[in-house]
């Protein structure tokens, strides 16, 4: 599992590649915490491009409840963009479309939380 950054004005995007499962949750949860202090109201929005996630477990989606659970009360929005057949199966399944909202694309996604952010993902 790697996961790489970028930002479109106020939103985050975080792209997690490979698979995330029991072996390398906890370093998911450690890479994605220090983005998660400035995801609140009127700071950084969260997104999830999950184009390159090939899987995840349990585990994994423990550490996305996690998220959740750190940045609502807070009043931070997190979104899923573009999850690839078999992740989008396993948040079908486990129901997380009422946990997060899930887009079907990077680009909708971004328009979802942002308009500032959607001009400057156009841009690039």
């Amino acid at each position: 599992m790697a996961l790489s950054t970028s930002r479109c004005a106020d939103v985050l995007l975080l792209r997690p590649k490979g698979r995330i499962d029991h072996n390398n949750a906890e370093e998911f949860a450690d890479a994605v915490k220090p983005y998660l202090a400035d995801c609140k109201a009127g700071g950084d929005s969260l997104i999830f491009d999950l184009s390159e996630l090939e899987y995840i477990s349990s585990a994994g989606l423990r550490v996305l409840m996690l998220v959740s659970k750190n940045v609502g009360p807070n009043g931070g929005k997190v979104a899923l963009a573009q999850p690839q057949r078999v992740v989008g199966e396993i948040l079908q399944i486990s129901r997380f479309k009422y946990v997060f909202p899930i887009h079907d694309t990077v680009a909708a996604g971004i328009a979802a939380l942002s308009p500032d952010a959607a001009a400057a993902y156009a841009r690039t």
